[in-house]
Protein backbone atom coordinates (compact mmCIF):
# COMPACT_ATOMS: atom_id res chain seq x y z
CA UNK A 1 0.00 0.00 0.00
CA UNK A 2 1.50 3.21 -0.98
CA UNK A 3 0.71 6.54 0.84
CA UNK A 4 -0.26 9.42 -1.62
CA UNK A 5 1.55 12.79 -1.49
CA UNK A 6 -0.70 14.78 0.89
CA UNK A 7 -0.63 11.42 3.02
CA UNK A 8 3.44 11.97 3.37
CA UNK A 9 3.02 15.62 3.56
CA UNK A 10 0.73 15.00 7.04
CA UNK A 11 2.99 12.62 8.65
CA UNK A 12 6.54 14.42 7.77
CA UNK A 13 5.18 17.49 9.34
CA UNK A 14 4.08 15.98 12.64
CA UNK A 15 7.39 14.39 13.21
CA UNK A 16 9.12 17.51 12.33
CA UNK A 17 6.95 19.42 14.50
CA UNK A 18 7.70 16.58 17.49
CA UNK A 19 11.94 16.89 16.29
CA UNK A 20 11.35 21.23 16.24
CA UNK A 21 9.86 20.99 19.54
CA UNK A 22 12.79 18.83 21.44
CA UNK A 23 15.52 21.01 19.47
CA UNK A 24 13.51 23.93 20.66
CA UNK A 25 13.35 23.11 24.84
CA UNK A 26 16.86 20.90 24.50
CA UNK A 27 18.55 23.81 26.24
CA UNK A 28 16.62 24.59 29.14
CA UNK A 29 16.26 20.27 29.47
CA UNK A 30 19.38 19.81 29.43
CA UNK A 31 20.12 22.74 32.71
CA UNK A 32 19.92 19.51 35.27
CA UNK A 33 18.60 16.69 36.34
CA UNK A 34 15.62 17.96 37.68
CA UNK A 35 14.54 19.90 34.55
CA UNK A 36 15.33 16.99 32.34
CA UNK A 37 13.17 14.11 34.27
CA UNK A 38 10.73 16.44 36.22
CA UNK A 39 10.68 19.32 34.22
CA UNK A 40 11.26 21.64 36.95
CA UNK A 41 8.33 19.99 39.29
CA UNK A 42 6.45 23.49 37.78
CA UNK A 43 3.97 21.72 35.41
CA UNK A 44 0.27 22.43 35.45
CA UNK A 45 -2.81 19.83 35.91
CA UNK A 46 -3.94 20.23 32.73
CA UNK A 47 -0.39 19.40 30.46
CA UNK A 48 0.01 17.02 33.10
CA UNK A 49 -3.31 15.36 32.55
CA UNK A 50 -2.66 15.40 28.96
CA UNK A 51 0.91 13.81 28.73
CA UNK A 52 -0.89 10.85 30.86
CA UNK A 53 -3.48 10.69 28.48
CA UNK A 54 -1.32 10.67 25.50
CA UNK A 55 1.28 8.30 26.89
CA UNK A 56 -1.50 5.54 27.85
CA UNK A 57 -2.21 6.09 24.20
CA UNK A 58 0.16 3.83 23.02
CA UNK A 59 0.40 2.33 19.23
CA UNK A 60 -0.48 -1.14 20.76
CA UNK A 61 -3.40 0.30 22.79
CA UNK A 62 -5.70 0.02 19.31
CA UNK A 63 -4.58 -3.57 18.50
CA UNK A 64 -4.81 -4.41 22.38
CA UNK A 65 -8.78 -3.91 22.48
CA UNK A 66 -8.96 -4.78 18.66
CA UNK A 67 -7.63 -8.66 19.81
CA UNK A 68 -10.25 -8.38 23.23
CA UNK A 69 -13.22 -7.70 21.17
CA UNK A 70 -12.58 -10.04 18.37
CA UNK A 71 -12.51 -12.80 20.40
CA UNK A 72 -13.91 -11.83 23.73
CA UNK A 73 -16.63 -9.30 22.85
CA UNK A 74 -16.84 -5.96 24.29
CA UNK A 75 -17.05 -7.45 27.96
CA UNK A 76 -13.25 -8.46 27.27
CA UNK A 77 -12.79 -5.47 28.19
CA UNK A 78 -13.10 -5.69 32.14
CA UNK A 79 -9.39 -6.88 31.74
CA UNK A 80 -8.37 -2.96 31.82
CA UNK A 81 -11.64 -1.54 32.88
CA UNK A 82 -11.29 -3.04 36.24
CA UNK A 83 -8.39 -0.74 36.60
CA UNK A 84 -10.34 2.39 36.63
CA UNK A 85 -10.73 1.10 40.28
CA UNK A 86 -6.97 1.92 40.76
CA UNK A 87 -6.72 4.61 39.15
CA UNK A 88 -9.16 6.50 41.30
CA UNK A 89 -8.06 5.91 44.61
CA UNK A 90 -4.51 6.71 43.54
CA UNK A 91 -5.91 10.22 42.47
CA UNK A 92 -7.89 10.75 45.34
CA UNK A 93 -5.70 9.37 47.88
CA UNK A 94 -2.27 8.94 46.68
CA UNK A 95 -1.56 11.87 44.08
CA UNK A 96 -0.97 14.48 46.75
CA UNK A 97 1.00 12.08 49.42
CA UNK A 98 2.94 11.24 46.19
CA UNK A 99 3.41 15.22 45.43
CA UNK A 100 4.47 16.17 49.27
CA UNK A 101 7.12 13.79 49.28
CA UNK A 102 9.37 16.01 46.80
CA UNK A 103 10.91 13.25 45.72
CA UNK A 104 12.31 13.00 41.69
CA UNK A 105 11.25 9.71 41.16
CA UNK A 106 8.67 6.86 42.61
CA UNK A 107 11.59 4.61 43.48
CA UNK A 108 13.04 6.81 45.73
CA UNK A 109 10.12 6.40 47.68
CA UNK A 110 11.92 3.39 49.58
CA UNK A 111 14.50 5.92 51.48
CA UNK A 112 12.22 8.06 52.67
CA UNK A 113 9.84 5.01 54.09
CA UNK A 114 12.37 2.61 55.15
CA UNK A 115 15.95 2.56 56.39
CA UNK A 116 19.62 0.90 55.97
CA UNK A 117 20.96 -1.56 53.63
CA UNK A 118 17.70 -3.02 52.51
CA UNK A 119 16.34 -0.22 51.79
CA UNK A 120 19.37 0.71 49.57
CA UNK A 121 18.82 -2.18 47.98
CA UNK A 122 15.48 -1.95 47.49
CA UNK A 123 15.78 1.32 45.73
CA UNK A 124 18.63 0.36 43.36
CA UNK A 125 17.33 -2.65 42.11
CA UNK A 126 13.85 -1.65 42.15
CA UNK A 127 15.20 1.04 39.96
CA UNK A 128 17.04 -1.48 37.23
CA UNK A 129 13.91 -4.19 37.63
CA UNK A 130 11.34 -1.22 36.87
CA UNK A 131 13.73 0.45 34.66
CA UNK A 132 14.87 -2.09 32.29
CA UNK A 133 13.12 -5.41 32.73
CA UNK A 134 9.86 -3.96 32.80
CA UNK A 135 9.98 -1.29 31.17
CA UNK A 136 12.12 -2.64 28.20
CA UNK A 137 8.59 -5.39 27.51
CA UNK A 138 6.42 -1.86 27.58
CA UNK A 139 8.14 -0.45 24.67
CA UNK A 140 8.60 -4.13 22.87
CA UNK A 141 4.73 -4.55 23.06
CA UNK A 142 4.36 -0.84 21.58
CA UNK A 143 7.16 -1.18 18.87
CA UNK A 144 5.46 -4.69 17.83
CA UNK A 145 2.48 -2.74 17.18
CA UNK A 146 4.72 -0.15 15.13
CA UNK A 147 5.82 -3.47 13.44
CA UNK A 148 2.51 -4.68 12.64
CA UNK A 149 1.22 -1.31 11.34
CA UNK A 150 4.48 -0.84 9.05
CA UNK A 151 4.09 -4.54 7.84
CA UNK A 152 0.08 -4.42 6.77
CA UNK A 153 0.16 -0.38 5.84
CA UNK A 154 3.18 -0.28 3.53
CA UNK A 155 5.08 -4.06 3.42
CA UNK A 156 8.26 -2.84 5.45
CA UNK A 157 10.28 -5.50 6.99
CA UNK A 158 9.93 -5.60 10.71
CA UNK A 159 13.50 -4.92 11.24
CA UNK A 160 13.48 -1.57 9.23
CA UNK A 161 10.42 -0.77 10.58
CA UNK A 162 11.84 -1.11 14.19
CA UNK A 163 15.15 1.32 13.16
CA UNK A 164 12.73 3.92 11.94
CA UNK A 165 11.09 3.85 14.67
CA UNK A 166 14.60 3.65 16.82
CA UNK A 167 16.24 6.68 15.19
CA UNK A 168 13.08 9.21 14.87
CA UNK A 169 12.09 8.38 18.81
CA UNK A 170 15.76 8.54 20.35
CA UNK A 171 16.79 11.48 18.81
CA UNK A 172 13.90 13.39 20.22
CA UNK A 173 13.66 11.49 23.79
CA UNK A 174 17.51 12.79 23.91
CA UNK A 175 17.02 16.03 23.00
CA UNK A 176 13.87 17.44 25.01
CA UNK A 177 14.18 15.76 27.76
CA UNK A 178 10.40 15.20 30.17
CA UNK A 179 9.78 18.99 29.04
CA UNK A 180 9.95 18.40 25.61
CA UNK A 181 7.53 14.94 26.41
CA UNK A 182 5.25 17.49 28.29
CA UNK A 183 4.84 19.83 25.54
CA UNK A 184 4.98 17.27 22.06
CA UNK A 185 2.19 15.83 24.08
CA UNK A 186 -0.34 18.12 23.48
CA UNK A 187 0.20 17.84 19.89
CA UNK A 188 0.06 14.05 19.64
CA UNK A 189 -2.67 13.41 21.68
CA UNK A 190 -5.18 15.76 19.52
CA UNK A 191 -3.61 14.16 16.16
CA UNK A 192 -4.22 10.76 17.77
CA UNK A 193 -7.72 11.24 19.02
CA UNK A 194 -8.87 12.52 15.65
CA UNK A 195 -7.53 9.93 14.08
CA UNK A 196 -8.97 7.07 15.68
CA UNK A 197 -12.33 9.06 15.62
CA UNK A 198 -11.74 9.26 11.81
CA UNK A 199 -10.64 5.39 11.52
CA UNK A 200 -13.75 4.40 13.19
CA UNK A 201 -16.03 6.39 10.89
CA UNK A 202 -14.43 4.92 8.16
CA UNK A 203 -14.63 1.22 9.37
CA UNK A 204 -18.10 1.90 10.15
CA UNK A 205 -19.08 2.93 6.85
CA UNK A 206 -17.03 0.36 4.68
CA UNK A 207 -19.14 -0.94 1.99
CA UNK A 208 -18.91 -4.52 3.59
CA UNK A 209 -20.18 -2.98 6.69
CA UNK A 210 -23.04 -0.57 5.52
CA UNK A 211 -22.95 1.98 8.30
CA UNK A 212 -23.51 1.72 12.47
CA UNK A 213 -26.86 0.20 12.33
CA UNK A 214 -26.11 -2.42 10.13
CA UNK A 215 -23.07 -3.29 11.73
CA UNK A 216 -24.67 -3.56 15.11
CA UNK A 217 -27.79 -5.83 13.36
CA UNK A 218 -25.19 -8.28 12.13
CA UNK A 219 -25.52 -11.61 13.36
CA UNK A 220 -21.80 -11.97 14.35
CA UNK A 221 -20.91 -8.52 15.84
CA UNK A 222 -24.71 -8.19 17.84
CA UNK A 223 -23.12 -11.12 19.94
CA UNK A 224 -20.16 -9.40 20.81
CA UNK A 225 -21.30 -6.02 22.03
CA UNK A 226 -22.71 -6.82 25.64
CA UNK A 227 -21.08 -5.00 28.19
CA UNK A 228 -21.03 -7.55 31.03
CA UNK A 229 -20.14 -11.21 29.89
CA UNK A 230 -22.95 -14.14 30.07
CA UNK A 231 -23.49 -14.69 33.38
CA UNK A 232 -25.00 -18.71 32.82
CA UNK A 233 -21.60 -19.46 31.59
CA UNK A 234 -18.49 -19.55 34.49
CA UNK A 235 -15.70 -19.29 31.82
CA UNK A 236 -16.63 -16.50 30.62
CA UNK A 237 -18.25 -13.83 33.53
CA UNK A 238 -14.86 -15.49 36.21
CA UNK A 239 -12.21 -14.49 34.14
CA UNK A 240 -13.91 -11.49 32.44
CA UNK A 241 -15.55 -9.75 35.16
CA UNK A 242 -15.17 -11.54 38.61
CA UNK A 243 -11.64 -11.80 38.77
CA UNK A 244 -10.69 -8.47 37.49
CA UNK A 245 -13.20 -6.73 39.52
CA UNK A 246 -12.51 -8.55 42.83
CA UNK A 247 -8.84 -9.03 42.91
CA UNK A 248 -7.02 -7.58 39.42
CA UNK A 249 -7.30 -4.33 40.44
CA UNK A 250 -6.25 -4.24 43.97
CA UNK A 251 -3.81 -7.20 43.79
CA UNK A 252 -1.71 -6.60 40.02
CA UNK A 253 0.57 -4.41 39.63
CA UNK A 254 0.82 -3.14 35.89
CA UNK A 255 2.45 -0.13 34.34
CA UNK A 256 0.37 2.98 34.49
CA UNK A 257 -2.31 0.97 36.80
CA UNK A 258 0.08 0.31 39.54
CA UNK A 259 -2.26 0.10 43.12
CA UNK A 260 -1.37 3.42 45.25
CA UNK A 261 0.36 5.03 42.09
CA UNK A 262 4.01 4.54 40.96
CA UNK A 263 5.56 4.91 37.22
CA UNK A 264 4.86 7.51 34.79
CA UNK A 265 1.86 8.12 36.36
CA UNK A 266 4.03 8.98 39.36
CA UNK A 267 6.62 10.78 37.94
CA UNK A 268 4.11 13.39 36.15
CA UNK A 269 2.56 13.57 39.57
CA UNK A 270 6.03 14.69 40.72
CA UNK A 271 6.30 17.20 38.17
CA UNK A 272 2.99 19.19 39.39
CA UNK A 273 3.38 22.57 40.75
CA UNK A 274 2.08 21.36 43.79
CA UNK A 275 -0.43 18.86 45.33
CA UNK A 276 -3.73 20.03 44.03
CA UNK A 277 -2.40 19.85 40.12
CA UNK A 278 -1.07 16.49 41.27
CA UNK A 279 -4.70 15.05 42.09
CA UNK A 280 -6.15 17.20 38.91
CA UNK A 281 -3.90 15.54 36.42
CA UNK A 282 -4.57 12.07 37.39
CA UNK A 283 -8.86 12.78 37.92
CA UNK A 284 -8.51 14.25 34.11
CA UNK A 285 -6.11 10.81 32.63
CA UNK A 286 -8.61 8.34 34.20
CA UNK A 287 -11.82 10.39 32.75
CA UNK A 288 -10.37 10.33 28.86
CA UNK A 289 -8.16 6.79 29.44
CA UNK A 290 -11.33 5.02 30.52
CA UNK A 291 -14.63 6.95 29.41
CA UNK A 292 -13.11 8.86 26.47
CA UNK A 293 -10.85 7.12 24.30
CA UNK A 294 -12.20 3.12 24.00
CA UNK A 295 -15.62 3.30 21.80
CA UNK A 296 -13.30 4.49 18.52
CA UNK A 297 -11.12 1.57 19.08
CA UNK A 298 -14.16 -1.13 19.72
CA UNK A 299 -16.01 0.22 16.84
CA UNK A 300 -12.67 -0.45 14.34
CA UNK A 301 -13.21 -4.17 16.26
CA UNK A 302 -16.24 -4.60 15.35
CA UNK A 303 -16.40 -3.59 11.87
CA UNK A 304 -13.06 -5.67 11.50
CA UNK A 305 -14.83 -8.90 12.28
CA UNK A 306 -17.34 -8.38 9.44
CA UNK A 307 -14.84 -7.62 6.86
CA UNK A 308 -11.60 -10.21 8.21
CA UNK A 309 -14.01 -12.92 10.10
CA UNK A 310 -10.79 -15.16 11.17
CA UNK A 311 -7.54 -15.40 10.92
CA UNK A 312 -7.15 -16.80 7.33
CA UNK A 313 -9.18 -14.03 5.60
CA UNK A 314 -6.20 -11.72 7.50
CA UNK A 315 -3.74 -13.83 6.10
CA UNK A 316 -4.66 -14.61 2.46
CA UNK A 317 -5.19 -10.05 2.87
CA UNK A 318 -1.60 -9.51 3.64
CA UNK A 319 0.29 -12.41 2.52
CA UNK A 320 3.99 -10.41 2.63
CA UNK A 321 3.20 -10.40 6.85
CA UNK A 322 5.23 -12.97 8.40
CA UNK A 323 2.76 -15.59 9.67
CA UNK A 324 3.88 -15.78 13.37
CA UNK A 325 2.42 -11.83 13.54
CA UNK A 326 -1.00 -12.40 12.33
CA UNK A 327 -2.92 -12.50 15.17
CA UNK A 328 -6.50 -10.78 15.88
CA UNK A 329 -4.50 -7.85 17.01
CA UNK A 330 -3.37 -7.19 13.43
CA UNK A 331 -6.96 -6.50 12.01
CA UNK A 332 -6.95 -2.46 13.31
CA UNK A 333 -3.80 -2.32 11.04
CA UNK A 334 -6.14 -3.46 8.34
CA UNK A 335 -8.67 -1.82 8.41
CA UNK A 336 -6.46 0.92 7.78
CA UNK A 337 -6.13 -0.09 4.48
CA UNK A 338 -9.19 1.04 3.64
CA UNK A 339 -9.03 4.66 4.52
CA UNK A 340 -9.20 7.30 1.57
CA UNK A 341 -6.10 9.82 0.86
CA UNK A 342 -5.52 12.20 3.25
CA UNK A 343 -7.22 10.71 5.87
CA UNK A 344 -4.85 7.60 6.14
CA UNK A 345 -1.80 10.09 6.16
CA UNK A 346 -3.71 11.91 9.45
CA UNK A 347 -4.64 7.91 11.35
CA UNK A 348 -1.03 6.91 10.40
CA UNK A 349 0.36 10.42 11.78
CA UNK A 350 -1.86 9.48 14.64
CA UNK A 351 -0.23 5.81 15.36
CA UNK A 352 2.94 7.44 14.76
CA UNK A 353 2.12 10.09 16.99
CA UNK A 354 1.19 7.52 19.71
CA UNK A 355 4.18 5.60 19.74
CA UNK A 356 6.27 8.72 19.93
CA UNK A 357 4.48 9.59 22.75
CA UNK A 358 5.23 6.27 24.69
CA UNK A 359 8.54 5.37 23.63
CA UNK A 360 9.37 9.07 24.65
CA UNK A 361 8.26 8.54 27.72
CA UNK A 362 9.18 5.02 28.98
CA UNK A 363 12.48 5.90 27.63
CA UNK A 364 12.68 9.20 29.92
CA UNK A 365 11.23 7.55 32.85
CA UNK A 366 13.62 4.24 32.18
CA UNK A 367 16.27 7.11 32.68
CA UNK A 368 15.43 8.99 35.53
CA UNK A 369 15.07 5.68 37.60
CA UNK A 370 19.22 4.41 36.36
CA UNK A 371 20.59 8.08 36.94
CA UNK A 372 18.79 9.38 39.91
CA UNK A 373 18.37 5.74 41.74
CA UNK A 374 21.22 4.08 40.30
CA UNK A 375 23.97 5.34 39.30
CA UNK A 376 24.17 8.88 41.33
CA UNK A 377 23.01 7.23 44.28
CA UNK A 378 25.70 4.28 43.80
CA UNK A 379 27.94 4.84 41.00
CA UNK A 380 28.74 8.89 41.42
CA UNK A 381 27.37 10.05 44.02
CA UNK A 382 29.30 13.41 43.50
CA UNK A 383 27.91 13.36 39.76
CA UNK A 384 27.20 16.91 38.38
CA UNK A 385 23.87 18.13 36.74
CA UNK A 386 25.72 18.03 32.97
CA UNK A 387 27.49 14.15 33.90
CA UNK A 388 23.93 13.03 34.88
CA UNK A 389 22.08 14.63 31.81
CA UNK A 390 24.72 12.56 29.53
CA UNK A 391 24.18 9.58 31.44
CA UNK A 392 20.39 9.91 30.55
CA UNK A 393 20.95 10.20 27.31
CA UNK A 394 22.81 7.00 27.05
CA UNK A 395 20.66 5.17 29.10
CA UNK A 396 17.78 6.18 26.65
CA UNK A 397 19.51 4.93 23.61
CA UNK A 398 20.88 1.42 25.29
CA UNK A 399 17.01 1.15 26.53
CA UNK A 400 15.53 2.25 23.38
CA UNK A 401 17.60 -0.72 21.61
CA UNK A 402 17.11 -3.33 24.43
CA UNK A 403 13.09 -3.05 23.74
CA UNK A 404 13.64 -3.47 19.68
CA UNK A 405 15.49 -6.68 20.26
CA UNK A 406 12.72 -7.94 22.86
CA UNK A 407 9.94 -6.42 20.27
CA UNK A 408 11.47 -9.42 17.38
CA UNK A 409 10.46 -11.80 20.00
CA UNK A 410 6.77 -10.89 20.94
CA UNK A 411 3.54 -11.95 18.85
CA UNK A 412 0.64 -10.30 19.86
CA UNK A 413 -0.31 -7.27 21.89
CA UNK A 414 -2.53 -9.39 24.43
CA UNK A 415 0.51 -11.76 24.58
CA UNK A 416 2.97 -8.71 26.20
CA UNK A 417 -0.18 -7.13 28.94
CA UNK A 418 -1.01 -10.80 30.06
CA UNK A 419 2.52 -11.58 30.81
CA UNK A 420 3.09 -7.90 32.87
CA UNK A 421 0.10 -8.65 34.79
CA UNK A 422 1.41 -12.41 35.63
CA UNK A 423 4.83 -10.94 36.72
CA UNK A 424 3.11 -8.25 39.18
CA UNK A 425 0.17 -10.18 40.82
CA UNK A 426 0.17 -10.44 44.41
CA UNK A 427 2.20 -7.00 45.11
CA UNK A 428 -0.63 -4.29 44.71
CA UNK A 429 -1.85 -5.20 48.37
CA UNK A 430 1.26 -3.76 49.90
CA UNK A 431 1.82 -0.91 47.48
CA UNK A 432 -1.54 0.60 48.77
CA UNK A 433 -0.81 -0.47 52.54
CA UNK A 434 2.55 0.64 53.06
CA UNK A 435 1.72 4.48 53.18
CA UNK A 436 -0.09 3.78 56.42
CA UNK A 437 0.67 0.05 58.16
CA UNK A 438 3.68 0.36 60.30
CA UNK A 439 4.27 -3.39 60.03
CA UNK A 440 5.58 -3.11 56.49
CA UNK A 441 8.91 -2.75 56.15
CA UNK A 442 11.87 -3.23 53.40
CA UNK A 443 11.93 -7.31 53.49
CA UNK A 444 8.05 -7.02 53.18
CA UNK A 445 9.05 -5.57 49.84
CA UNK A 446 11.81 -7.51 48.51
CA UNK A 447 10.13 -10.84 49.51
CA UNK A 448 6.80 -9.44 47.57
CA UNK A 449 9.25 -8.81 44.59
CA UNK A 450 10.89 -12.41 44.62
CA UNK A 451 7.59 -13.80 45.61
CA UNK A 452 5.71 -12.28 42.47
CA UNK A 453 8.56 -13.26 40.18
CA UNK A 454 8.75 -17.02 40.95
CA UNK A 455 5.43 -17.55 41.76
CA UNK A 456 4.71 -16.54 38.46
CA UNK A 457 7.15 -17.83 36.45
CA UNK A 458 6.31 -21.38 38.18
CA UNK A 459 2.40 -21.24 37.19
CA UNK A 460 3.44 -20.03 34.01
CA UNK A 461 6.36 -22.46 32.86
CA UNK A 462 6.19 -25.26 35.54
CA UNK A 463 3.35 -28.44 36.02
CA UNK A 464 0.86 -26.35 36.58
CA UNK A 465 1.22 -24.49 33.18
CA UNK A 466 -2.13 -25.90 31.97
CA UNK A 467 -4.23 -24.27 34.30
CA UNK A 468 -6.53 -20.95 32.75
CA UNK A 469 -5.40 -17.47 32.89
CA UNK A 470 -7.40 -16.25 35.56
CA UNK A 471 -6.62 -19.51 37.65
CA UNK A 472 -2.91 -18.85 37.20
CA UNK A 473 -3.18 -15.19 38.72
CA UNK A 474 -5.44 -16.05 42.14
CA UNK A 475 -2.85 -18.52 42.88
CA UNK A 476 0.26 -15.89 42.06
CA UNK A 477 -1.92 -13.45 43.80
CA UNK A 478 -2.74 -15.90 47.20
CA UNK A 479 0.73 -17.39 47.37
CA UNK A 480 2.66 -14.49 46.59
CA UNK A 481 0.24 -12.36 48.97
CA UNK A 482 0.97 -14.78 51.89
CA UNK A 483 4.11 -14.86 51.54
CA UNK A 484 4.92 -11.13 51.61
CA UNK A 485 2.48 -10.62 54.69
CA UNK A 486 4.08 -13.96 56.71
CA UNK A 487 7.87 -12.04 56.11
CA UNK A 488 6.13 -8.94 57.47
CA UNK A 489 4.95 -10.26 60.59
CA UNK A 490 7.84 -12.20 61.39
CA UNK A 491 10.63 -9.38 61.22
CA UNK A 492 10.61 -6.37 62.31
CA UNK A 493 8.80 -2.54 61.36
CA UNK A 494 10.40 0.76 60.68
CA UNK A 495 11.68 2.59 63.71
CA UNK A 496 8.98 4.29 65.01
CA UNK A 497 11.42 7.76 64.33
CA UNK A 498 11.57 6.70 60.53
CA UNK A 499 8.08 6.21 60.75
CA UNK A 500 7.17 9.37 61.84
CA UNK A 501 9.46 11.49 60.09
CA UNK A 502 7.70 9.60 56.94
CA UNK A 503 4.11 10.91 58.32
CA UNK A 504 5.19 13.96 58.71
CA UNK A 505 6.04 14.33 55.42
CA UNK A 506 2.50 13.18 53.96
CA UNK A 507 0.71 14.40 56.76
CA UNK A 508 -1.77 11.36 56.25
CA UNK A 509 -4.91 11.58 58.51
CA UNK A 510 -7.77 9.09 58.49
CA UNK A 511 -10.19 11.55 57.93
CA UNK A 512 -8.35 12.09 54.44
CA UNK A 513 -8.32 8.66 53.77
CA UNK A 514 -12.36 7.96 54.46
CA UNK A 515 -12.95 11.43 52.79
CA UNK A 516 -10.68 10.04 49.47
CA UNK A 517 -12.07 6.99 49.67
CA UNK A 518 -15.75 8.06 49.16
CA UNK A 519 -14.92 10.38 46.23
CA UNK A 520 -12.83 7.68 44.43
CA UNK A 521 -16.38 6.00 44.63
CA UNK A 522 -18.63 8.81 43.26
CA UNK A 523 -15.86 9.21 40.70
CA UNK A 524 -15.81 5.45 39.19
CA UNK A 525 -19.13 5.29 39.54
CA UNK A 526 -19.60 8.82 37.08
CA UNK A 527 -16.50 7.74 34.91
CA UNK A 528 -17.67 4.08 34.22
CA UNK A 529 -21.83 5.59 33.69
CA UNK A 530 -20.21 8.01 30.95
CA UNK A 531 -18.16 4.94 29.33
CA UNK A 532 -21.43 3.14 28.88
CA UNK A 533 -24.05 5.96 28.64
CA UNK A 534 -21.18 6.24 25.33
CA UNK A 535 -21.97 2.74 24.07
CA UNK A 536 -25.74 2.71 24.70
CA UNK A 537 -25.73 6.11 22.69
CA UNK A 538 -24.44 4.16 19.86
CA UNK A 539 -26.00 1.44 20.49
CA UNK A 540 -29.27 3.83 19.92
CA UNK A 541 -30.50 2.37 23.31
CA UNK A 542 -31.61 5.58 24.36
CA UNK A 543 -33.63 4.85 28.13
CA UNK A 544 -30.29 3.24 28.95
CA UNK A 545 -28.03 6.27 27.83
CA UNK A 546 -30.05 9.04 29.16
CA UNK A 547 -30.04 7.53 32.60
CA UNK A 548 -26.47 6.60 32.98
CA UNK A 549 -25.38 10.21 31.26
CA UNK A 550 -27.69 11.27 34.01
CA UNK A 551 -26.14 9.32 36.97
CA UNK A 552 -22.18 10.69 35.12
CA UNK A 553 -23.03 14.08 35.68
CA UNK A 554 -24.08 14.29 39.35
CA UNK A 555 -21.64 12.27 40.15
CA UNK A 556 -19.30 14.42 38.07
CA UNK A 557 -20.66 17.29 40.03
CA UNK A 558 -19.89 15.87 43.41
CA UNK A 559 -16.92 14.64 42.48
CA UNK A 560 -15.92 18.34 41.25
CA UNK A 561 -17.23 20.03 44.25
CA UNK A 562 -15.75 18.47 46.92
CA UNK A 563 -12.98 15.84 45.28
CA UNK A 564 -11.15 18.78 43.04
CA UNK A 565 -10.02 21.95 44.14
CA UNK A 566 -8.47 23.61 40.77
CA UNK A 567 -6.17 26.42 41.25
Amino acid sequence: MQLATLDWAIVISILASTMLIGFLVSKRASKNSASYFLAGQSMPWWLLGISMVATTFAADTPNLVTDIVRSQGVAGNWVWWAMLLTGMLTTFVYAKLWRRLGITTDVEFYEHRYTGKPARFLRGFRALYLGLFFNVMIMANVTLAAVKIGSVLFGIDPTMVIVLACVITVIFSTLGGFLGVLITDMLLFVVAMVGSILAAYFAVNHPEVGGLSQMLQHEVVSEKLAFLPDFSNPDLYIPLLVIPLLVQWWSVWYPGAEPGGGGYIAQRMLAAKDENHALAASAFFNLCHYAVRPWPWILVALASIIVFPDLASLKAAFPNVPAHLVKDDLAYSAMLTFLPAGVLGLVVASLVSAYVSTISTSLNWGASYFVNDFYKRFVKPDADDKQQVLVGRIATVVLMLCASLMALLLENALQGFRLLLTIGAGTGLLFLLRWFWSRINAWSEISAMIFSFLVSMFFEFGPFSDLLGWQKMLLSVGVTTLGWLSITLVTQPESQETLNAFWNKIQFSRTDLVKGLLIALAATIGVYAALFATGFWLYGEIVNAIVLTSIAAITGVITFKYGLKPS
